[in-house]
């Protein structure tokens, strides 16, 4: 696969069991892939020192916490990942103003170019699902107001799922990228509630696809990265028209 292929803004979320195996994992997509998103396991595994490790293979790296604490803890953590050279960070935009707002101003002045992504609602939950932890609230409310927050605060995106992709787009315009987890080759039943094809999610206004499970649990990961690529241009295709 030629190295410009890794134009394509996918990012592959790195869920592997450890780190070892993460490894073996990226060596054969160091010339398909730009993006790789690592979460808290991983996170919790190798820190700081896996990061750098993988960063030196010329990935960029989504750094997934989704930090939700007070405006100061939220600050130091955010200024302490700032020089890592991370490519984008996590945070929950449901943490508030003043917790977004110390988040962006901590980055600022660590002089960092450090992506952040305020995420809205997951995408494992579901109108009722949402009822359960906010009964009486409209999930398509929270989604509008918390889009409509993180771009009053300077983040630079947000997380959402494809299904409200409209949503982010009639609310903020083009104020900030949108980064999209819930993409899905195939229709599958798993704990994604709200999920699109990756063609679907393009032709809908993604910047950037989030791609986990389909990937590492195939038996060719190299092509299904290669089969999204091509649904991923279908969707640029129709979007296009």
């Amino acid at each position: 696969m030629p190295a410009e292929e890794k134009i394509h803004p996918l990012i592959l979320a790195l869920d592997t069991h450890d780190l070892q195996e993460a490894r073996e994992f990226l060596a054969p997509l160091r010339s398909m892939l730009r993006y790789v998103k690592v979460g808290r396991r991983l996170w919790a595994l190798g820190g700081v020192p896996f990061l750098k490790e993988i960063s030196s293979q010329g990935f960029d790296i989504f750094l997934d916490l989704k930090l939700h604490d007070i405006p100061n803890t939220v600050a130091g953590a955010v200024d302490a990942l700032s020089d890592l050279g991370l490519w984008a960070l996590t945070l929950h935009a449901a943490g508030g103003r003043k917790m977004l707002e110390a988040a962006v101003s901590a980055r600022d002045d660590a002089d960092s170019e450090m992506v952040l992504l305020g995420v809205s609602v997951l995408t494992s939950l579901d109108q009722p699902a949402w009822e359960t932890v906010c009964p009486g609230s409209v999930l398509t409310e929270a989604i509008k107001s918390r889009t409509r927050l993180c771009a009053d605060c300077s983040m630079d995106g947000l997380v959402c799922s494809p299904l409200d992709l409209g949503m982010v787009r009639e609310t903020a315009g083009e104020e900030l990228i949108t980064v999209v987890p819930g993409v899905r080759p195939w229709k599958v039943n798993d704990d994604q509630k709200r999920s699109a094809t990756p063609a679907e999610a393009i032709r809908n206004g993604a910047d950037y696809l989030v791609v986990g499970r389909p990937i590492i649990q195939s038996d060719d990961p190299l092509g299904a990265v290669s089969d999204i690529f091509i649904q991923m241009e279908e969707g640029f295709r129709c979007r296009k028209r």
